[in-house]
């Protein structure tokens, strides 16, 4: 399990337009979001991915660098970014399903094609939402087991303009005892 104001795992994927992408090497002023996605195959993922990339500028102000990573292969990623049509969002792929699980993903098992036509990997992470500070310690995480009722990026803008103005600590980070 992952927990607040510790290191979170390694995270190096190749991206399609912006070299790799290796997230202890990141240097936001504030914060690196980090958008696990289904693939592809899932049409609330280009839904969401485009609510994402509407707000890069907002995010960029505060100091926030942003990737979308998938364990999808190059060829459905750059099918996924042209679904999407968000000419600055950073797109990662080939996300190793053993570094989702250390993430603490949720990991499905494809089951045919989806409404979109498109069909499924055999495995892959279920989405996942991380604000990693700048000295690789998680601040912020959603993670889920269905694709369904994810984190608005609207709220979050929020969350983070009230985290960075009181400089506010993370949360959920008592690992003690509970006696």
């Amino acid at each position: 399990m992952l927990v607040p104001r510790c290191v979170v795992p390694d995270l190096s994927v190749p991206s399609l337009a912006h070299g790799a992408f290796d997230l202890h090497r990141e240097t936001p002023q504030s914060f690196s979001l980090i958008v696990f996605f289904r693939g592809l195959h899932c049409p609330l993922c280009i839904k969401y991915l485009r609510e994402l990339g509407q707000l890069l500028p907002e995010l960029a102000k505060r100091g926030v660098s942003v990737i979308a990573i998938s364990s999808d292969d190059q060829a459905r990623t750059r099918e996924m970014a042209a679904k999407v049509d968000v000419a600055d969002l950073r797109f990662g792929y080939a996300l190793p399903l053993s570094v989702a699980r250390q993430w603490g993903l949720y990991l499905s098992e494809g089951i045919g094609k989806t409404s979109i036509g498109v069909e499924e990997p055999k495995r892959f992470p279920e989405p996942g939402v991380f604000l990693v500070k700048p000295d690789q310690t998680l601040y912020y995480a959603a993670v889920q087991t269905m694709p369904f009722a994810r984190p608005s990026f609207t709220d979050l803008i929020m969350a983070i303009d009230f985290s960075i103005s009181r400089n506010y600590p993370a949360r959920g980070e008592y690992v003690g005892s509970l006696a």
